[in-house]
């Protein structure tokens, strides 16, 4: 498993994101919250290195969810 390699199904930075800007913020939340999960788990069990690469990738889609619920006429 690569340094760039995906903890979640969701928050896959390689995938298409939608066409619509509320169907992208959607997958950004989606994203943000299975990364919270996983991070949760990560805590339970103490994986350090593993816990440093989901709080990489919980800012990049926080930011990533940040910017989308910008776009005109998307309620957050």
């Amino acid at each position: 498993m690569s340094l760039h390699t995906p903890l979640t199904s969701g928050a896959d930075a390689a995938r298409v994101m939608p066409d619509s800007a509320t169907a992208r913020l959607d997958a950004a939340g989606i994203a943000v919250a299975s990364l919270r999960e996983e991070q949760r788990r990560l805590e339970r069990i103490g994986f350090e290195l593993p816990l440093a690469r989901c709080h990489e990738q919980l800012r990049y889609w926080n930011f990533v969810h940040a910017v989308c619920s910008l776009a005109p006429g998307v309620r957050s």
